[in-house]
């Protein structure tokens, strides 16, 4: 087998997952780790944390806590996601794939969470600043 047929057999796994039993889940475990991320930015927003993402890549520091936080706040979606996949792995392929079940639960969890909590956080921050007085 070369590394070729194994991605693209991977992928053919992956892309099957849109059709098939247990798709529901591929709406609505982003839309609760959206809104946990929404949740999480507005607090950001009222207690004046920088943008997530952007102080996890720029302040060493306060990277543990922020990681620490953010895995807290998404840890429940992400063992869905991953129980779920394995589920629909089991149904369709009779076989469990620990790594792709891993690949779906961060695209369904973890990315929909870091992607909108440090934007929301900025929103929020933008339109509740005072306007300059004159």
């Amino acid at each position: 087998m070369t590394a070729n047929y194994l991605t693209s057999t991977l992928w053919d796994m992956l892309i099957g997952r849109i059709d098939g039993p247990l798709t529901l889940r591929l709406v609505l475990q982003p839309t609760v780790a959206s809104f946990l991320a929404v949740r999480a930015g507005l607090k950001d927003a009222r207690i004046g944390r920088p943008a997530y993402l952007w102080k996890v890549f720029t302040n060493p520091s306060y990277r543990y806590d922020l990681l620490h936080h953010g895995w807290k706040d998404v840890r429940m979606v992400f063992l869905t996601a991953f129980l779920l996949d394995s589920a629909y792995q089991f149904i369709v392929f009779r076989w469990i794939y620990l790594g792709q079940a891993v690949i779906v639960a961060i695209i369904l969890a973890v990315v929909p969470y870091v992607l909108l909590r440090g934007p929301v956080n900025r929103l929020t921050a933008m339109t509740r600043k005072s306007p300059s007085s004159t």
